[in-house]
């Protein structure tokens, strides 16, 4: 029998192709380092495409590197909780200042903290201060709006406009608009109240429609006092103001004044024909009067009288 010894592999050290192995991960490694080298990166465009992204993902808190992230949820769906505080800017940011707390707060960091806490009075006058005079602002040019649209109408002395505080007051004379001692409009003033309510659609504001009077009693006619007569006139502008359904009937109240409220002294025939008259008040916003009688307000009844 002829035995057969296994051959063994006397060669020390690792496989030869290792070595090929390495030099050419070494050759990639190179390749690489070099290409990173060579490229260069735009500092201001990777700002742009990272502002981009944060402003898409609703994330709107810088936190330092070494800082956790913080959010309300970590099973929430949104970033941002349920439930913000109404703030009085229209940016919202997430932010804290503490860096233990495991939620973010929502609003303005320089609005004062409320938390269900009451505002102390003079804060919340002086706020409130603030948008009136944004709403008188606003009333004027509103007025100013009314004046160019009606100019021809007020040129002919037939209607007055008037602006004060946040209150608009178009003042429709007697003559041209309603027979004497009469409370149906005259046709030749059709067109005016057309225009008219044509106007109104744009402008905000709650509108009291008020009949007014001299005082002189009635004595004749359909009607039994000047109240009924004032009262009438100021219903039959409007019923035309709410023509076509073009404003909402909501925004109206009808009032009449009698002779109540003369616009001049009834001591002359030029004044009482003044006196005689129907206008159209529109109120917008806040008051005087609900500036100077603000106390202990809290957040909440801020943001109510704002939203009135």
């Amino acid at each position: 029998m002829i035995e057969f010894e296994a051959e063994e592999d006397d060669s020390p050290g690792i496989p030869a192709w290792m070595a090929t192995f390495a030099d050419l991960m070494s050759l990639l490694m190179c390749f690489f380092v070099l290409l990173l080298s060579f490229s260069e990166m735009d500092v201001q465009k990777y700002k742009q495409v990272a502002g981009s992204m944060k402003d898409a993902f609703g994330v709107q808190n810088q936190v330092k590197v070494m800082d956790i992230p913080k959010g309300t949820s970590i099973i929430a769906q949104e970033f941002s909780p349920g439930k913000p505080q109404p703030t009085q800017i229209k940016t919202v940011n997430q932010f804290t200042t503490e860096t233990t707390r495991a939620s973010l707060q929502v609003g303005n960091p320089q609005a004062p903290k409320s938390d269900g806490a009451e505002l102390d009075s003079e804060t919340a006058k002086k706020l409130l201060e603030e948008r009136f005079k944004a709403q008188i602002a606003k009333t004027r040019g509103d007025a100013d709006k009314l004046r160019e649209t009606l100019k021809y109408d007020i040129k002919a002395g037939k209607i007055d406009i008037e602006s004060e505080s946040s209150v608009i007051t178009i003042r429709i004379r007697e003559r041209g608009s309603f027979p004497s001692a009469s409370s149906t409009l005259h046709p030749d003033f059709m067109p005016v109240m057309a225009t008219l309510r044509d106007a109104l659609k744009d402008i905000e504001g709650k509108i009291s429609v008020e009949g007014h009077t001299d005082n002189i009693p009635i004595t004749r006619g359909k009607f039994k006092s000047n109240w009924d007569l004032s009262s009438s006139r100021a219903l039959s502008v409007t019923h035309e103001l709410v023509k076509d359904n073009l404003l909402d009937d909501s925004r109206f109240v009808v009032v009449g004044h009698a002779d109540t409220q003369p616009y001049r002294p009834n001591n002359s025939r030029q004044n009482r024909a003044q006196n005689r008259r129907v206008e159209i008040v529109i109120r917008q916003g806040l008051d005087e009067g609900t500036i100077a009688n603000i106390k202990d307000l809290d957040a909440t009844t801020v943001d109510t009288t704002f939203r009135k």
